[in-house]
């Protein structure tokens, strides 16, 4: 890294109080570093296999850029690893796809001078990229390309009338809440460069449309759609199906139940490979299904699989399909074919966790996503009969250079015999026989798990702590995915019990392995893990030393009436009603317990959080400040659920390692200040810009 860069990072970090470890500063990942990580957010080989088309995702400076989501820049990357530039900057390009001769990259971006986001495109062998198609009045939010590059099918929701801007500046701004809702509509035309926006005719489907994929020869289309709008009936309510793409009738409805996700063609459109759910009760989109085109009849493929399906494709010339599965905390590539109830596996578990698989032509070339322990999401090939594997991207070179913590999954049995699972980050100095603080970060859901690859961001404290002299650990407790359905359904109908048992349980373990200070444990995570922080703060606290919250649940009862997922929930969590048992709902509520706590409970939330109602933690602020209790409560404007801003995920950052560091290292009685010192970073950067 550059050294004046290191030499501005670090004494930001001293300016906010980061560096209370003792070890070099040179070792230490700072928060300011963690703000500038850099990513793959996509990406697509080429049909001729020689290159990759990808997305990176770019940070906005710190103290210097207006306030804003990161910056989606296109680039390109050759098999020996070569990269170019193509559309950098202030730029949002997402959404990419080749023409079927490579000659062409199309992608969605809203371009200098755009009000509303189009189709663009930009030529392989460079120039300028030019607008291929736009829609009058409203943006483009996604497409697909039939595979001779002759029609487009286009999902956009119907332009705004323009009275309603009119109507609004008199006043007329009443919001009639879940009713009063736009469908997002199918269109299809034919794909040729347009000087003027398009107004085509809405195909007629009076349904939200979601997603949509065409056949191999471009006479029918995948069309997934949900009955309204909303969250909880893309969750709980979506299908897919097949229609003629001259007619617009309907030829073939594919029939599944709970959660769905993508679905693809095979080669010869023979077959559909369909993501979804094993029932209604199945609390993620793990399982993989073969749905047959001129039946439409659906086909469990891989039937009791102790993992969960992440992605797939086809190949392109004989009915296989490639996919990732996640098993424990890690991910397997692997292939399959109709007819076979088990994969071959291409990519062993533990070489990195993957994602977004894009196959060329010839079935030679597969392009992916990944990312390990030791790096963010990069590029990734796999070339010829035996997959060789290589990096192509190196986002973060800076990285290369810092000394980063030993990582590894462990496994124990909770203590009713269930078998549990993580990934231990050890503190960068670790010494057997010495014990250090820890930070237990807990994950959504729950139906998600962490994995054994890259696991530091902004909410996550990762290999940022460890660099610190924390051990860190990631919890799969039961309700976790990774592990098959019937494990992911473990924690339903009881909320907070065992499911965060098993977190005293990884606690214990840890304090037995002798690796951690069973006194200075501290606990964080967002949304579900939000709500085991708030529980570990409360019903818990005598086994967590403070806790950081993140937009989590603070009270069962008036969570269900504030969500925009109160269906979801009620199948996949709870499996009950609130006014089937009151009580049994306000015991699993952190309030109920706040008048016990000795934790020390920092809550942070997005004030415009729809999953999650910021009142859920002005709740538990309120019972406990009233109760004389360590709390402090951050809201931040604009954000939803999850920071999304580099200014927002930074403050994020400061404020929660400074609350770990200042009653885990230094005995911090009283709560730390809540100020940060932003002026004096903002003319520090000024002065070294």
């Amino acid at each position: 890294m550059n050294n004046k860069i290191k030499h501005v990072k670090h004494a930001l970090a001293v300016a906010v109080g980061l560096l209370s470890f003792s070890a070099s500063a040179t070792n230490i990942l700072t928060a300011e570093e963690v703000a500038t990580i850099q990513q793959v957010s996509s990406a697509q080989v080429s049909p001729d296999g020689e290159s990759v088309a990808f997305v990176r995702s770019v940070p906005r400076k710190l103290y210097l850029d207006k306030d804003g989501l990161n910056w989606g820049e296109l680039h390109l990357v050759d098999d020996k690893g070569v990269e170019r530039p193509y559309i950098t900057g202030e730029v949002n390009v997402r959404k990419v796809q080749w023409s079927a001769d490579s000659s062409l990259i199309y992608f969605l971006a809203k371009m200098k001078g755009d009000k509303f986001t189009s189709l663009y495109q930009i030529p392989f062998n460079g120039g300028q990229a030019s607008k291929v198609i736009s829609l009058k009045g409203t943006s483009i939010s996604s497409y697909a390309l039939s595979e001779d590059n002759k029609k487009i099918a286009i999902l956009a929701k119907p332009a705004k009338d323009k009275s309603i801007k009119e109507l609004k500046k008199l006043g007329f701004k009443a919001e009639v809440y879940e009713e009063d809702l736009t469908n997002q509509q199918l269109y299809v035309v034919d794909l040729k460069a347009a000087d003027k926006p398009l107004t085509p005719e809405a195909w007629n489907i009076d349904t939200y449309v979601s997603d949509v994929q065409w056949s191999p020869k471009g006479n029918s289309l995948l069309v997934k759609t949900q009955p309204t709008a909303l969250i909880d009936d893309k969750y709980m309510k979506s299908q897919w199906h097949i229609v003629d793409a001259s007619s617009q009738e309907k030829l073939t409805s594919f029939v599944t139940e709970g959660k769905l996700g993508a679905a693809e063609f095979s080669h010869d459109g023979r077959y559909v490979a369909i993501h979804g759910a094993e029932d209604k009760h199945d609390p993620a989109t793990g399982r993989l299904f073969l749905g047959d085109t001129k039946t439409g009849e659906v086909t469990d493929w891989l039937p009791n699989h102790l993992g969960h399906v992440a992605d797939f494709e086809w190949a392109n010339d004989e009915n296989k399909l490639y996919l990732v599965t996640n098993v424990n905390a890690q991910s397997i590539v692997a292939t399959i074919k109709p007819g076979k109830k088990k994969f071959k596996e291409v990519v062993r578990a533990g070489k990195f966790i993957a994602s977004n698989l894009s196959i060329s032509d010839s079935d030679k070339t597969i392009a992916i996503k990944a990312h390990t322990s030791q790096h963010p999401t990069e590029v990734y090939m796999l070339r010829g009969r035996s997959h060789k594997q290589t990096r192509l991207t190196d986002s973060n070179e800076w990285l290369n250079d810092e000394v980063l913590a030993k990582q590894e999954e462990i496994t124990l049995k909770a203590r009713d015999g269930v078998e549990i699972g993580g990934v231990l980050v050890y503190p960068i100095d670790y010494k057997k026989g010495q014990r250090y603080p820890l930070i237990m970060s807990v994950h959504g859901g729950p139906e998600s798990h962490d994995k054994d690859g890259w696991v530091t961001n902004y909410s996550r404290p990762g290999q940022m702590a460890a660099t610190q002299g924390y051990a860190v650990f990631y919890p799969n407790y039961r309700g976790s995915t990774g592990k098959g359905v019937d494990y992911s359904k473990l924690g339903q109908n009881d909320y907070a019990g065992k499911e965060f048992d098993d977190l005293v349980d990884f606690k214990e373990h840890l304090v037995d392995m002798g690796l951690v200070d069973t006194k200075r444990v501290g606990i964080t995570g967002g949304s579900y893990g939000g709500y085991a922080s708030a529980w570990a703060a409360t019903k818990l606290t005598k086994h967590f030393a403070t806790s950081v919250m993140f937009v989590g649940v603070t009270n069962q009862l008036s969570k269900f009436g504030t969500t925009d997922i109160s269906n979801e929930m009620h199948l996949v969590h709870a499996r009950s009603y609130p006014w089937d048992k009151w009580q049994w709902y306000l015991e699993r509520s952190p309030i109920y317990w706040a008048g016990q706590s000795e934790t020390p409970l920092l809550i942070m939330h997005g004030k415009d959080d729809p999953r999650v109602h910021p009142a859920q933690s002005m709740e538990l602020y309120r019972y406990m400040k009233v109760q004389g209790k360590d709390v402090r409560l951050v809201y931040y404007p604009g954000e939803g659920h999850g920071n999304k801003r580099v200014a927002a995920k930074y403050d994020y950052t400061i404020r929660m390692m400074r609350w770990m560091d200042h009653y885990l290292k230094n005995g911090g009685k009283e709560m730390p200040t809540f100020e940060i010192d932003h002026k004096g970073n903002l003319e520090a950067a000024k002065k070294d810009k």
